[in-house]
């Protein structure tokens, strides 16, 4: 926190600002989006006055440059240093968005379990995306698998490391299917609504992040009305929409992709040895072929989906790495002897071989509930 003094010195330095943007001896656009600026900040945010604090335009830009060269360097010192230290400063670009592709890498390593093929393509599409400015549409990924192999999961690591303030951030927007789309009757509402939601947030944010969980719950006119934005335009409407990023979650080839891992595991083979080549054809057609909004909508006939990534069904050893983890996020450290107890009393199939959890990790953290001294 800065002495009394200093704040005083700050209230007064803001207030000289916010008149002298008026005067006739400063650099005059620059002081008042200056002043402007921080005022802003301050009303919404401290003072928490009536405001829209994302507005898009100037006056809500993080001041950056040499925006005041004829201003004393210790009063421009300690009105940045003062910003700064409230969490808002950045060094380049948005500050919500701070697209950590090393800790994406990390985080995909480390926290996701049993999913090499799930790791590998999203960091490589998600980075390539990220590094590519001048991509020709938006990033487009569709997640399948059972419920509990980690589709969400991946999805709240993505946007905790490409966002400040990760699933909460005013880029990201998640929809579920069942929840925000739940009358079939209201479908041209919900259109209406939807292309609404994506196009404020783009105009709000630079990057921005759309999930859609459940998505094989999706009616087909709901994916078609937002087609367009997953296309290759420049610009629909007059909005560009080539740097937002959708993720499609849904149980689609979650079957095939449990014969395909049961095969390896009867030949002998390792489940580290399933490549994409083994599944995203499997993928793409059943995807064409379910019951629902995919196989029905143009997303799928016009190709726009980037890349299929299949969650592989978890094993025994993997349910142990979850319950570590969750034991982990409450601060205990567990022997072997618990963490068997709590993926024993797992269910697992097929009947005979009890090779994949039928929950996956999903239930895992309240399950150990039940294995607390």
């Amino acid at each position: 926190m800065f002495p009394a003094a200093q704040m005083f010195s700050i209230v007064i330095l803001l207030s000289f600002l916010a008149v002298s943007a008026n005067a006739d001896f400063f650099q005059f656009d620059s002081i008042s989006n200056v002043s402007t600026y921080y005022f802003n900040y301050i009303y919404c945010n401290i003072w928490e006055g009536d405001c829209q604090p994302h507005q898009d335009d100037a006056t809500q830009q993080v001041p950056t440059g040499d925006i005041w060269p004829g201003f004393p360097q210790y009063y421009t010192g300690m009105l940045t240093a003062w910003y700064c230290s409230l969490g808002q400063c950045c060094d380049s670009g948005d500050c919500r968005i701070t697209n950590n592709i090393t800790g994406l890498e990390r985080d995909l390593q480390m926290k996701l379990h049993g999913q090499h093929l799930a790791q590998s393509v999203v960091l490589k599409a998600i980075q390539g995306f990220i590094k590519n400015p001048e991509s020709n549409k938006p990033l487009t990924l569709s997640f399948h698998g059972w419920s509990g192999t980690g589709k969400n999961f991946v999805a709240r690591i993505v946007a905790d490391n490409l966002y400040r303030d990760g699933i909460k951030s005013e880029c990201v927007r998640l929809f579920i299917a069942p929840f925000h789309f739940a009358h079939e009757r209201l479908v041209d509402v919900y259109k209406g609504q939807l292309r609404e939601a994506i196009r404020d947030m783009v105009l709000r944010c630079p990057q921005t992040l759309f999930i859609f969980d459940e998505a094989e719950k999706l009616h087909p006119g709901l994916i078609d009305a937002i087609k367009p934005y997953m296309d290759h335009y420049d610009n629909v409407d007059g909005v560009s929409y080539r740097r937002a990023i959708f993720l499609f979650l849904s149980n689609i080839g979650g079957g095939a992709i449990n014969e395909v891992a049961l095969d390896f595991w009867h030949s002998g083979q390792n489940r580290e040895d399933i490549g994409m080549e083994d599944l995203e054809h499997l993928l793409r057609a059943e995807a064409m072929e379910a019951e629902g909004g995919f196989a029905q909508s143009e997303l799928m006939s016009g190709h726009l989906i980037d890349f299929f990534v299949p969650f592989l069904p978890l094993e025994y050893r993997h349910v142990k790495l979850c319950a570590r983890d969750a034991y982990a996020a409450r601060g205990l450290q567990p022997d072997e002897g618990t963490l068997d107890e709590v993926a024993k009393a797992m269910l697992y199939v097929p009947k005979e071989e009890k090779l994949f959890s039928a929950q996956g990790c999903k239930s895992i953290p309240q399950r150990i509930n039940f294995f607390l001294p």
